[in-house]
């Protein structure tokens, strides 16, 4: 695999990571392990059928998750500390075959993609939260799996179409930082005091 296909791949996953991680290692292991995809670096370990059959049962869980208003916006929380990491370490592993600081570069970029799509969606969720009826989000939800699913297909066959792609992103994402960290303090606060209401509740 060259290193245009590499790049694509490695930060393509990672920034796939923030929307959907589950989804990202359930479709890359599956095209490693039947769709001859070989895969860069490290990141042949995950065409081990466990990991594929935990990847996609944590999707179907996932999936129910995010229909459920409040419920997913806690579910998103819990995985700011899953998706971003995992989109370091999979960013790092498609590098595997490089330099120990090459991997590093890679797992700070990674990183960061990751920590963009995920606060990205993290405060859209947020927001949509705040309209009562339940279609919205539940429509949103499906476009976030759609949008996850055609990315990670465009970083495994259009690695170059991706890395533009991702310029275009984090663009974006820096344009929308302020209001996207009002929308997250707001969640973590909503978050906290649900909890909180249910200790007492509990107590």
């Amino acid at each position: 695999m060259g290193i245009i296909q590499t790049l694509g791949l490695a930060f393509g996953s990672a920034w796939v990571s923030g929307i959907n991680l589950y989804a990202m290692v359930a479709i890359l292991g599956l095209l490693g392990r039947f769709g001859g995809l070989k895969l860069p670096g490290e990141l042949s370990h995950i065409t081990n059928g466990w990991i594929i059959g935990a990847a996609i049962l944590l999707y179907c869980i996932e999936f129910v998750a995010d229909k459920v208003p409040g419920l997913d916006s806690i579910w998103d929380v819990i995985h700011t500390f899953i998706r971003v990491p995992a989109g370091a370490i999979v960013a790092a592993s498609a590098l595997g075959d490089f330099n120990k600081p090459v991997q590093v570069i890679a797992f700070m970029i990674g990183g960061g993609l990751a920590l963009s799509s995920h606060g990205t969606k993290a405060a859209t969720r947020a927001a949509l939260n705040l309209i009562p009826e339940p279609v919205t989000n539940i429509v949103a939800n499906i476009v976030e799996d759609i949008i996850a699913i055609v990315a990670i297909f465009i970083a495994v066959f259009a690695p170059l179409l991706a890395l533009f792609l991702l310029v275009c992103a984090v663009i974006v994402t820096a344009l929308l930082l302020p209001r996207i960290i009002r929308v997250m303090k707001r969640s973590f606060a909503r978050v906290r005091n649900r909890l909180a209401r249910r200790r007492v509740a509990v107590s």
